[in-house]
């Protein structure tokens, strides 16, 4: 299936928007409510659209600290690989694992309540992981920009 501007239109008024009624989104798309829910049915169905999601505020979660790990393993055979992404799919901070081309293995983005959170997370965590040669830490400041929204 290829994308019309029609589909382009709704796929980028649902990232904005999750949760607008099919009456608001056919409006704003300027299609009947019937021929805009059919499309939506058909973008669910084939992929496009994964799933609906909240975006929670990370200081009102308690957890506004950001941290993002580099690593780099001893080895990146099949099996060390996936043993590690394994192993890294169950620390419940981490909200994104990156395999990476460059210096670094794999990247990670983590949450933490603070350095102390952060140093807790280290120890009961990362320093288990398997496998691993070296570790970078880098602590966010200020976050300039974020979307989830994909270019459409």
């Amino acid at each position: 299936m290829t994308l019309d501007a029609t589909d382009r239109r709704i796929l980028d008024a649902l990232q904005k928007k999750g949760r607008m009624s099919n009456a608001e989104l056919s409006e704003q798309v300027n299609l009947s409510p019937s021929a805009c829910h059919r499309r939506v049915q058909r973008l669910e169905s084939e992929g496009y659209i994964r799933d609906y999601v909240a975006l929670l505020d990370e200081r009102k979660m308690g957890v506004p600290t950001t941290v993002f790990v580099e690593i780099t393993l001893q080895a990146q055979a099949d099996e060390v690989l996936d043993a590690f992404e394994r192993a890294v799919a169950k620390i419940p901070s981490v909200l994104e694992c990156h395999l990476m081309a460059g210096t670094a293995d794999y990247i990670l983005k983590i949450v933490a309540e603070d350095t102390e959170d952060f140093a807790r997370i280290h120890r009961q965590y990362l320093s288990r992981l398997p496998r691993v040669a070296q570790m970078q830490s880098s602590f966010a400041l200020r976050t300039v920009c974020r979307t989830t929204a994909l270019p459409v």
